[in-house]
């Protein structure tokens, strides 16, 4: 499977809420179930300048996206969180693999990064598995960290340090 990625466009806001509107999208991440177009078109149209988006494109369908927020703190100004999407049917085929690449390229090689953090649901093992696999470390947990299908999840807090 060939999978293209490119930073995201305005003209992208439809196809990247249709993402957050999959299950596992809108599950696994502090998104809510039935995202509005007009919230997702103010969201992509309205990023900010410290705020790197790109989606993955299989076939010219946007399947994937992610967002590499640099901190705005002057004392963090190495460090960046992220948070990523992917169609359901497209998890575990390398679409999750392939936009992490991109962020910690942009991260190590052109942004002068040192440090990439994410909080992940404890529960996610796909996700952990990914992480990990690109160096990602367990730093921590919280206890019931966010309301889920009627239930608390607890979430780690991960972090990929580069000295």
């Amino acid at each position: 499977m060939d999978i293209e990625i490119r930073r995201s466009q305005a003209s992208d806001a439809l196809e990247i809420r249709d993402i957050y509107a999959c299950t596992n999208a809108y599950s696994n991440t502090l998104q809510l179930p039935f995202p509005s177009a007009d919230f997702w078109q103010d969201r992509v149209e309205n990023m900010a300048d410290n705020c790197h988006r790109f989606v993955a494109l299989v076939e010219g369908e946007i399947v994937g996206d992610i967002s590499l927020i640099i901190s705005v703190n002057p004392r963090r100004r190495h460090v960046a969180s992220f948070g990523m999407g992917i169609k359901d049917n497209y998890s575990g085929l390398g679409v999750g693999s392939k936009l992490l690449s991109t962020i910690i390229d942009l991260a190590d090689n052109w942004l002068n990064l040192s440090r990439i953090e994410l909080t992940v649901y404890t529960d996610n093992q796909a996700a952990i598995g990914l992480y990990k696999k690109f160096g990602f470390v367990i730093e921590g947990e919280s206890a019931a960290f966010a309301y889920r299908n009627g239930e608390y999840v607890s979430a780690y807090h991960m972090a990929r340090f580069k000295s």
